[in-house]
C-alpha cells in the first residue's frame, strides 16, 4: 500500500538533539507533526512498514532519516498516527496546510527530497483540529 503518513510527537522536555546533517537544533517540549510518504508496493517502502520502522523503538534500528533523530530521542514518543492510503505524494500539501498553522516549523527537516520548508511542525498544544 502507497501513501502518505502523519506522525504526532510529544516531547516530554526541551531537548537538544544533533539531526545528522541539520546539525545540533534545540527542541521545545511540545508536539511536532512530521509528514512523511511511502510509496513503494512492498517491502520496506510500504506504508505500513515505513510506519513500523518508525515505532520500532529497538536500539539496534540504523538511523536513516531525521525523523529517527528526533524519535531516538529519550523525551519523545509518537502519540498519535494517521494513514492516507493514497497513490498520489500528498506529503507536500499536507505540509503547506500544517505550515499556516502551526506556532513553528523546523527550517529543512524531512524536506531534502522536495522544495517544501520542513515536513515537521511543532504546537505548543494540540489543537482542535485533532
Amino acid at each position: 500500500m502507497k501513501g502518505t503518513y502523519l506522525l504526532v510527537i510529544y516531547l516530554r522536555k526541551k531537548s537538544l538533539i544533533n539531526i545528522g546533517a541539520l546539525g545540533r537544533l534545540e527542541f521545545q517540549a511540545g508536539y511536532y507533526f512530521y509528514v512523511g510518504s511511502a510509496m513503494g508496493n512492498e517491502g520496506s517502502n510500504t506504508l505500513l512498514n515505513r510506519v513500523k520502522r518508525h515505532v520500532d523503538s529497538s536500539s539496534n534500528k540504523k538511523i536513516h532519516w531525521h525523523i529517527d533523530y528526533l524519535l531516538d530521542c529519550e523525551y519523545s514518543y509518537i502519540s498519535k498516527i494517521f494513514l492516507i492510503p493514497s497513490s498520489e505524494r500528498l506529503e507536500c500539501f499536507l505540509s503547506s496546510e500544517l505550515k499556516d498553522s502551526c506556532d513553528k516549523y523546523i527550517n529543512n527537516f524531512g524536506s531534502s527530497d522536495c522544495s517544501c520548508d520542513s515536513h515537521l511542525f511543532y504546537f505548543s498544544k494540540l489543537r482542535d483540529f485533532l
